[in-house]
């Protein structure tokens, strides 16, 4: 009958099944085990290696190639022949006397990929046309997470230029620029475009047009670096909710030059001996001003021109044919709680509005201000008015500084406070300190 055959055949195979259940069962899962072994093995990168590459024309740019991702290529002392195009995530790792040399044409090297490391290199000789943006480092838009650090880079257009990456790290690296008799020919030690997130720190930066440019970018930190000889130490345009801090400016034109760029933090800087202006804001609005020192004779400690809403404190400025000239509308600034310490003109006002400098029952401190404190609580008994008649007698007989204590100095102080026409506007300190304010960070004092 052949429906008991074909149920008994169903039998037969199902008990066959049932007896080598195990046995597939295990089958199955060592299977899918190896797949899956398999797939982890396919979806990793190859373990990194480590690769040395001698000198010589070529060498480095094929060991590039023949490179996987990550590898870390080992540079040896000699010279490699630029240009090198980097157009995938490795670490290239140099020792004291590896320079790669881009024969002063185009850029030395280019970073096109992310997470790339340039590090302990020397790089040198690139090309001088500003028009290709000639550079010892250029990282593109697509060099995300570069970390260029401890390099040396000379004889270079531009130094080191972050042109569109994100959290790029350019640390500890020294730069020395170009010192061509045309400002306006040479390059910028680190430049910087639309590169948020991007990090500059502990760099020493000589020569060429400014040491750090910055444009159109956001979020981004510059802190630490020394700066000298040079047009404006660090310089700001376009670039918002950002960080300057604990750099140092020496010799250069300008110190720090802050334009159209907003909700800055400005803190711990120094400025010695700069040849211009110090600190130099221009339509920089909502930024906080703090700790920074400027000293050295600039013809203008700070040079504040149509920039509103800031916070000016805890700065000390001092010596300077200006201590700061302030112009053009800008208001709802707060200023309080700096020294500003043997300026020839402490304050060059252009305005005839009246400007309160202090804050909740704190001034500034004025050395100046021949002021008493009959109840000592630390703040003058009489408000402080720079750019009086007493300072504008002094500022053409210089030798008038010996009677500022005098009976007539006096009594013509107080005609001023009785006759305000004799003052028409100008900057009014309600709170005058007595002492320079104690505790005031110097930023860093040596380079």
């Amino acid at each position: 009958m052949p429906a008991q055959a074909g149920i008994q055949g169903f039998n037969v195979l199902d008990a066959g099944l049932r007896r080598h259940d195990g046995v597939v069962r295990t089958c199955l899962t060592l299977a899918g085990g190896f797949l899956l072994l398999l797939a982890v093995c396919l979806s990793a990168p190859l373990m990194a290696q480590d690769r040395t590459v001698l000198p010589g024309a070529g060498t480095l740019q094929r060991a590039i190639d023949q490179a996987s991702p990550g590898d870390h290529l080992l540079l040896q002392d000699g010279v490699y022949a630029g240009a090198i195009t980097i157009d995938r995530p490795l670490e290239l790792h140099g020792r004291d006397s590896s320079v790669i040399d881009g024969g002063g044409v185009g850029k030395v090297i280019t970073v096109a990929a992310p997470d790339i490391v340039v590090r302990g290199v020397t790089v040198r000789n690139s090309g001088t046309s500003l028009a290709t943006e000639d550079s010892g480092i250029f990282v593109t838009v697509d060099g995300d997470r570069a970390l260029i650090d401890s390099n040396r880079l000379e004889k270079n257009l531009i130094g080191i230029y972050l042109k569109g990456p994100d959290d790029a790290v350019v640390r500890s690296n020294v730069i020395i620029g170009s010192t061509d008799p045309h400002v306006n020919d040479r390059g910028n030690g680190i430049q910087l475009w639309n590169t948020p997130g991007s990090v500059v720190e502990d760099n020493d930066i000589r020569y060429g047009r400014d040491g750090i440019f910055v444009t159109t970018s956001r979020n981004n930190v510059f802190r630490g670096n020394r700066l000298r000889d040079l047009r404006f130490a660090i310089h700001y345009m376009y670039t918002n909710d950002s960080e300057v801090s604990d750099n140092l400016s020496i010799g250069n034109h300008v110190g720090y030059a802050l334009m159209y760029s907003h909700h800055l933090k400005i803190f711990n800087n120094v400025s010695d001996t700069d040849r211009d202006r110090g600190l130099f804001f221009n339509y920089a609005n909502n930024s906080d001003i703090s700790g920074n020192r400027v000293t050295g004779g600039a013809e203008k400690c700070v040079f504040i021109y149509n920039a509103n809403i800031n916070r000016f404190h805890g700065n000390t400025f001092e010596g300077c044919r200006i201590g700061i000239h302030f112009t053009a509308g800008s208001e709802r600034n707060q200023v309080y709680d700096n020294a500003f310490v043997n300026n020839r003109t402490q304050v060059k006002y252009v305005g005839t509005r009246y400007i309160e400098w202090s804050l909740n029952g704190r001034g500034n401190y004025w050395s100046d201000n021949p002021a008493f404190d009959l109840d000592d609580d630390g703040i003058a008994d009489q408000p402080y008015q720079p750019n009086d008649l007493v300072d504008q007698i002094i500022w053409r007989h210089p030798m008038a500084k010996l009677l500022l204590n005098s009976p007539a100095v006096q009594v013509l102080r107080w005609a001023q406070s009785e006759f305000p026409t004799l003052h028409p506007g100008g900057v009014k300190d309600s709170a005058p300190l007595m002492e320079q304010p104690k505790g005031q960070t110097r930023g860093q004092a040596s380079g």
